[in-house]
């Protein structure tokens, strides 16, 4: 295992670039919000809308690690301010399903236009191999995220509890 001595600083090297990578993220996310006159939950919310197409307020709440009584008011405000609809559930009139306005779009997607050109271009150097390599360590990373959210919730429930 002639490789193993390089490993260790390699894997090191990986762990701080992904842990800076989170953090600019994040900020990036705060400047988008903030140009946007939303918060970071609102951005959160109406892009897993973009993604979703729509949701009940549950599953919102799920996702952006809300209270559901933050969301209804979130949505109350999103709603008012012209991005989402809200519609009772036909089949069941206690849910609420919550759709992103298509003609607000575009509005949401051009503060990322340039950060996705350039992402674009960074992905047509990579081979076919690297970028299915770069797809499984997404989707391997976003399941540990939301196994550790599942975690972090329950212990806050146990927490709250005793």
């Amino acid at each position: 295992m002639s490789h193993e001595p390089a490993r260790t600083p390699a894997i090191a090297d990986l762990m701080r670039a992904g842990r800076e990578t989170s953090r600019l993220a994040m900020v990036f996310r705060y400047a988008i919000a903030d140009r946007l006159g939303l918060t970071v939950s609102d951005l959160e919310c109406l892009d897993f809308l973009a993604d979703a197409g729509s949701a009940t307020a549950g599953q919102v709440a799920e996702r952006t690690n809300l209270t559901t009584g933050a969301v209804t008011s979130m949505l109350r405000r999103l709603q008012q301010a012209g991005y989402v609809t809200a519609e009772r559930d036909p089949a069941d009139r206690r849910r609420v399903i919550v759709t992103l306005r298509p003609e607000r779009i575009a509005e949401l997607e051009r503060p990322y236009e340039r950060f996705a050109e350039r992402a674009g271009r960074l992905i047509e150097g990579y081979s076919a191999e690297e970028v299915g390599l770069l797809v499984r360590h997404y989707d391997r990373m976003q399941a540990m995220y939301l196994a550790e959210l599942d975690r972090l919730r329950s212990g806050d429930a146990a927490q709250r509890s005793a």
